[in-house]
């Protein structure tokens, strides 16, 4: 049986939703704060050495991505999840102990990384301050605690979707998806001193955690806004997503092969996962060009404009940074030589900007619309046109910067130093590569600069229009 909501009224889970979407945006700016100094620290080594290292500050900007886009995804299903469905999340409560348990977490793991940073290489420093294992440093507990806040989210959905009795194609994908989800981060915990074993498993997290779980449960969130915001027919969204599940499992899993070469398996992985990896972003990105092509039959009649350009941003956004960039240096014949170059930071950049940050930042403005004035015949504002295009620039500008300088390892380093520490040295000091460092920072002040207009947009649209309404409403 559904619970329907009167108009203006919001779930408990959209409550909670909100409080998702406003830390992650904390956390956002912690990203582009910490990786703005690393940015400096490649072109001044000494600036806060022996203080906040250049180690640090990398870790810290990653780890920070990672936490804010789970956080993100996780509010915008708790957001779509009682519309989708029909009735309110089942498990409330546990959500909001889960939410605030996760966010504790996060601020002691962040306080330990800035105050202890590192520790000697044993079972205390693995289980209480970080793994030292690039991209997943998280401590022991911390993994722990991530895998039973995912085993909690997928409680609630389960559960959700039984007690409804409704389990749409959108739901059963979530539902499939979180199960991957939980499990194949738990991969990243297998340890051994074996390094061409523990870095098998390490590329299962990496790689396929990122490249298969994410892109799915993207692509539902993806399906769900697009229903609400263009209308789209539910039977659009679901084909897609379906080829999506069965393409991006498909080629996510052999497209890690890609990775694997480079750790001593057999040589033919690096062909089979060159070609599955490039094939990856093909459903996802049809499933929402198909979206805004139908919309541009209905003459894109959408309310929500700030939302409708960040859906259109995630479209080419995943298909630019996951394809192209991706499948510009997935190829065996330059693989070969690019692999872990700036190359790979270059593609990093866009794909995580183009596939996930517009996708939350869709939801994100959806939400505020409901929240703020659901009623208003258009949610506008001026700024958010700034934020978007300053954005944009930003994070292409950033990726050129580490594009031209990745070329200049590419070929210095690889091809003609053939991958000596003399080659690295040279390509570290040649003019091309030091000027990719240079842009690349002035690019991230221009993106540190577009996020605070967004974050200030994100503050303050609707409600600029709520105080006119209301003055108008008195005068009458």
């Amino acid at each position: 049986m559904t619970q329907a909501l009167p108009q203006g009224k919001l779930y408990e889970s959209q409550k909670l939703a909100l409080w998702y979407f406003w830390v992650a945006l904390a956390l956002f700016g912690a990203q582009v704060l910490f990786g703005l100094l690393a940015a400096w620290q490649y072109l001044d080594p000494n600036f806060l050495y022996g203080k906040l290292n250049f180690m640090t500050n990398r870790m810290l900007h990653i780890n920070a991505m990672i936490v804010w886009l789970l956080l993100g995804f996780m509010g915008s299903v708790y957001w779509f999840l009682p519309m989708e469905l029909g009735r309110e999340v089942v498990g409330i409560r546990l959500a909001r102990f889960a939410f605030v348990t996760l966010i504790a977490a996060v601020g002691i793991v962040v306080l330990v990384y800035l105050l202890v940073q590192y520790g000697p290489g044993n079972a205390f420093t693995l289980w209480f301050i970080t793994e030292g294992r690039e991209y997943i440093e998280a401590p022991r507990w911390a993994d722990f605690g991530i895998v039973a806040v995912m085993v909690i989210f997928l409680y609630n959905v389960v559960a959700t979707a039984l007690k409804a009795q409704r389990i749409t194609g959108v739901a059963a994908v979530l539902m499939f998806d979180l199960v991957a989800l939980a499990g194949l981060y738990m991969a990243g915990m297998q340890y051994t001193p074996n390094v061409s074993m523990d870095q098998y498993f390490w590329w299962w997290v990496v790689h396929l955690w990122v490249e298969a779980t994410w892109e799915v449960l993207v692509g539902s969130i993806m399906a769900m806004a697009l229903m609400h915001l263009l209308g789209t027919p539910r039977r659009i969204v679901e084909t897609w997503l379906y080829l999506e599940v069965a393409l991006v499992f498909g080629t996510g899993i052999l497209g890690l092969g890609h990775h694997y070469f480079w750790i001593g398996t057999p040589e033919y992985w690096l062909g089979l996962g060159g070609f599955f990896s490039a094939l990856e972003p093909i459903p996802l990105v049809a499933m929402v060009v198909h979206a805004v092509y139908d919309a541009g039959v209905h003459r894109m009649q959408t309310v929500n404009q700030p939302a409708l350009f960040w859906a259109i941003a995630q479209a080419f956004g995943n298909f630019i940074g996951a394809g192209v960039w991706g499948f510009m240096q997935t190829l065996p014949q330059i693989n070969l030589y690019s692999h872990g170059t700036q190359l790979a930071a270059a593609h990093g950049h866009l794909a995580f900007f183009g596939a996930y940050v517009t996708a939350i930042l869709t939801v994100i403005y959806m939400a505020l619309h409901q929240v703020r004035r659901p009623d208003l015949p258009r949610f506008d504002s001026k700024l958010w046109k700034w934020a978007f295009v300053l954005m944009v620039i930003g994070i292409f500008g950033m990726s050129a910067a580490m594009t031209i300088a990745g070329f200049t390892q590419t070929m210095v380093e690889r091809a003609i130093g053939g991958s000596t520490w003399q080659a690295y040295m040279d390509a570290q000091q040649h003019p091309w590569f030091q000027n990719g460092m240079v842009w690349r920072f002035v690019f991230g002040v221009f993106f540190l600069v577009s996020y605070l207009v967004l974050l200030w947009d994100l503050v303050t649209i609707g409600r600029g229009e709520a105080k006119v309404a209301k003055e108008v409403g008195a005068h009458d």
